[in-house]
């Protein structure tokens, strides 16, 4: 009886202190069957498509319109692929679907598979600075990143299909909007991210293990980018649906 609320049934606003988002291409071929018959991927070169681990540590996430003191701090990590839908409207909106989102606390999945359907699970965050190195880890979930902040000229990784890193940014998320569907209604979700000073920063990438890839069967995953963004503002606006006509 209270599905409606999973669909962004209000705007929610939060302060972004760091999103720290690495994309991962993959032949299209291989996840395409990951997304749902309303929605495309998008390409690069009709080749690749991509998927991306974004690592958020929030502030005062909220409700939009309630003071600060009543919002909470996360941190957030979603798996998302990059899509294309086509509106009723006949506009093509780049966005994002997602396959898996974690927090590092109970209350964020609490809240998080209330309002939204992007089914939170709680898991261990460590992060740790020595010296130029800063890693991002957990052990539940069995990741492993390690940056390092000390690079004075960062590069894309070895085996990139990107030529430099203008082409890179394309890919570089949160895109606009995200997208849910309901298979049995045939409804489509859309919910918008409106951001200021969005200014990637790229960042170079010592070491990567990330068990969810494993899990998706891929055979052949690449480091496309990575980049950091800090001190943003940012708010979802109230989700919107529409039915999807084949």
């Amino acid at each position: 009886m209270l599905d409606f609320l999973k669909d962004h049934p209000f705007a929610v606003e939060a302060f972004f202190e760091s999103s720290t988002v690495l994309t991962f291409a993959v032949p299209k071929e291989e996840i395409e069957h990951l997304i749902p018959p309303c929605l495309e991927l998008d390409t690069f070169n009709d080749t690749w498509a991509f998927i991306a681990m974004a690592m958020v540590q929030t502030k005062e996430l909220r409700p939009k319109g309630f003071p600060k003191w009543m919002g909470n701090n996360f941190f957030l990590i979603g798996y998302r692929i990059f899509v294309r839908y086509t509106n009723s409207a006949g506009k093509r909106l780049r966005g994002l679907y997602i396959l898996k989102s974690e927090t590092d606390k109970k209350k964020m999945e609490f809240i998080g598979n209330l309002f939204t359907h992007y089914n939170y699970t709680t898991t261990d965050i460590v992060q740790q600075q020595r010296e130029s190195i800063r890693s991002i880890k957990s052990l539940s979930s069995d990741f492993n990143i390690e940056i390092d902040l000390d690079s004075t000229t960062v590069s894309l990784p070895a085996d990139s299909p990107f030529k430099d890193w203008k082409e890179a940014r394309r890919f570089a998320g949160p895109l606009p909007f995200t997208f849910t569907y309901n298979q049995k209604t045939k409804e489509v979700l859309i919910i918008e991210g409106v951001r200021q000073n969005w200014k990637p920063t790229p960042i170079q990438i010592n070491a990567s293990h990330i068990s969810f890839l494993n899990t998706l069967q891929l055979t052949n995953v690449i480091l496309a980018n990575a980049f950091v963004i800090t001190n943003i503002p940012y708010y979802w606006k109230k989700g919107k649906k529409e039915i999807w006509n084949q």
